[in-house]
């Protein structure tokens, strides 16, 4: 179909019906798209719904010849049991202060880190960043041992100076700060050195507020990998007023077997702190990947 005309001549403006024929595929597509996309967070979500149901179940419930997504019965007080068996609120004080305290430390160290990998030039800084990423390579348990004789040896162990130390030096938020830095353009660092400003002037003023949304992510990364942390928290430490979430929660299997609804009860409690830190920082999360957080030149 042509387009119409005024006064003999096309106006370039496609027919009412070629144009609704154009919006038909784009709007199915965008239905597909979007059934797709529930469907993958339906599959993601599934353990985190099947888990809620079972910390509502009677316990001769849980396991059964036939397996029913919900009980015969919806026992709430499931939670307050877990609550109660494991010290949860002392747990919960305890991880939240390990893992805010872990992640502010862990931004200042990997800042500073990645700012002299990316910006200074001294003799040998690429082939220390070389060192240093080859190290994500490594897995934890290697590091296990060394580090606990060395706590041991200066008296460290059961405190959490040892729990929060080593994931302080971690290569992964420097790596993904200096991809980041690296897209910053130094005229700005140039100019900045004219008007007089210092090399921490610099990292304060001008580099740190460009890369706000990678500190996010690195903040959020952080944040999770201190709260779900469980080898290294079983092995350092042995008061049970220290303890954090992971290890209260193995609290619930004994020798005379495993409490699985107040297992799964508290596996809920643990989860929630994390979901309301993810949902909060959605924004900053897109933020850094349109930024180029996880890129670099």
């Amino acid at each position: 179909m042509t387009s119409p005309t005024l006064n003999g001549v096309q106006t370039g403006r496609p027919a009412p019906a070629a144009s609704s024929r154009r919006r038909r595929p784009r709007r199915g597509a965008f239905a597909a798209n979007t059934a797709a996309a529930w469907a993958v967070a339906l599959v993601f979500s599934f353990p985190l719904i099947w888990t809620f149901f079972t910390a509502l179940k009677p316990a001769n419930e849980v396991f059964g010849q036939d397996i029913e997504f919900i009980g015969s019965e919806i026992l709430w007080s499931n939670f307050v049991d877990a609550w109660v068996e494991v010290s949860f609120g002392r747990l919960l004080a305890n991880s939240l202060t390990v893992a805010l305290i872990s992640t502010a430390l862990s931004l200042v160290v990997a800042t500073l880190t990645a700012f002299a990998f990316s910006r200074l030039r001294f003799r040998g800084r690429d082939a220390v960043f070389l060192l240093f990423i080859i190290t994500l390579t490594l897995p934890i348990e290697i590091a296990v041992i060394p580090l606990y004789l060395g706590f041991d040896a200066v008296g460290l162990v059961d405190t959490w100076t040892a729990l929060i130390l080593p994931g302080l030096f971690g290569a992964y938020g420097t790596f993904l700060l200096r991809q980041f830095m690296l897209q910053i353009p130094v005229e700005l660092e140039e100019a900045a050195k004219i008007d007089g400003a210092s090399t921490g002037r610099i990292l304060v003023s001008v580099v740190i507020p460009l890369v706000r949304p990678a500190l996010s992510v690195l903040a959020i990364f952080s944040f999770l990998g201190s709260w779900n942390n469980f080898l290294w928290p079983l092995i350092i430490l042995n008061s049970r007023e220290k303890w954090t979430l992971p290890i209260g929660l193995a609290g619930f299997s004994g020798q005379t077997g495993t409490q699985w609804e107040l297992l799964m009860a508290g596996c809920v409690l643990t989860i929630l702190p994390v979901v309301v830190v993810v949902a909060i920082a959605q924004k900053q999360l897109v933020a850094a990947i349109g930024a180029g957080a996880f890129g670099g030149r």
